[in-house]
């Protein structure tokens, strides 16, 4: 879970709906029949109500799309940096006795902490069971959200949390490292050891322990990295970049390939060349570790932000390779100039982050029709022009 804001989004807030409530009643001899006993299922499931605001959250989620640059302006932002510092200097003991155990680096478990939850500050405060029972309800994912709703009352029935505190996102993600109930199921771990698995409480020990048992599962390597950033020799062919290019480093080093300092990669194992930017952008060659953490998150965005937070947090510097322009040919400093103007202008975008989402769309097609220009609320370089000459 990462966002752009710091603007909490609106309550979300159940409303009456009969078929609903017909449907827990067929769900609840499901659940009943997979173990879980009445005096669980009935609480759970009578105080689960129908969140249509989380439908059309699920419903939202590919409105718009970032460029990498984009991304990690947010991931890697001074503000998400200071706080890694600041959680890394806090909780420095517990995070060290977590990399003891399971072989994962204070700074790695700390970066997720960052990304998925903001180092605990914002956690979600939707009813888990309400929200997985609506979007069980729903259908458009049916049976994969029945398995979280009865890994949910799991949670329960083992008696890891209360139900009032069985809170989390809108689809379901809770705690601190943003766990799913069938997630926490396989992967929760009672590192304070007193007897529940409690990713929610304000202390984040479990939390983070559990996170670091997840990779540690996932094949994480102790000491070795999750990807380095290196620079292609002039008529590189880019055609043999992909995730499914491993090859030892030897290899890409006689192709030429080389660390951004021009000095020799050194060999962490079979290696990947990609180039999330595309093939005038930031180069990496990935290593083991970057499928470990693909495994929490599917996304080589959300790994690139993974592992470039921790290295920064470690005190490594930023990427050094050169960020290409979105498809409207405008690089991000510009967009966020953009987005400065025109609220300058009277169009406010609410903020400048250059995600051009819904907010600066509407102010761009207000600007545009205010001009009798075609309202597309796409930007543009001409636009920019305009903006910066006054007009």
């Amino acid at each position: 879970m990462m966002s752009s804001s710091a603007v909490p989004p609106a309550p979300v807030r159940p409303v009456p709906n009969p078929a609903f409530d017909q449907w827990k009643t067929q769900f609840r001899a499901r659940a009943l029949a997979a173990g879980i006993p009445e005096s669980v299922a009935d609480p759970a499931l009578g105080g689960a109500g129908f969140l249509p605001d989380v439908i059309a959250r699920d419903r939202r989620q590919t409105e718009f799309t970032r460029t990498l640059e984009d991304y990690l302006n947010i991931a890697v932002s001074a503000e998400r940096l200071a706080g890694g510092r600041a959680a890394l200097q806090r909780h420095g003991t517990t995070l060290r006795a977590i990399e003891s155990r399971f072989g994962v680096e204070a700074e790695v478990i700390t970066a997720i902490w960052g990304l998925e939850s903001r180092y605990g500050t914002e956690r979600g405060e939707i009813p888990v069971l309400s929200a997985v029972a609506t979007l069980a309800f729903d259908g458009r994912r049916g049976a994969f959200f029945e398995s979280q709703l009865i890994a949910a009352l799991r949670i329960l029935q083992r008696g890891d949390t209360s139900i009032s505190n069985l809170r989390g996102s809108w689809a379901g993600a809770m705690g601190h490292t943003q766990f799913i109930p069938t997630t926490y199921q396989e992967y929760a771990v009672d590192f304070t050891g007193n007897g529940r698995r409690d990713i929610w409480a304000e202390d984040p020990s479990d939390a983070l322990a559990s996170a670091a048992n997840y990779l540690a599962r996932s094949g994480w390597q102790r000491g070795q990295p999750w990807g380095i950033e290196v620079r292609l020799p002039d008529g590189f062919d880019t055609g043999l970049a992909g995730r499914g290019s491993n090859r030892p480093v030897s290899s890409w080093t006689g192709l030429g390939i080389r660390d951004m300092d021009g000095s020799a990669v050194r060999d962490h194992g079979p290696a990947a060349l990609l180039l999330p930017d595309g093939p005038r952008g930031p180069a990496f060659l990935i290593f083991r570790n970057f499928t470990a953490l693909l495994r929490y998150n599917n996304s080589e965005f959300y790994v690139i932000g993974i592992g470039h937070l921790s290295d920064r947090l470690r005190g490594g510097g930023p990427i050094r390779g050169n960020f290409q322009p979105d498809r409207f040919g405008l690089r991000l400093g510009e967009r966020q100039e953009m987005q400065r103007l025109l609220t300058r202008a009277g169009f406010d975008t609410q903020g400048a982050d250059g995600v051009i989402g819904p907010n600066s769309e509407t102010a761009i097609r207000s600007w545009q029709q205010a001009r009798g220009q075609p309202a597309t609320g796409q930007p543009s370089r001409a636009m920019l022009e305009q903006l910066r000459a006054g007009r």
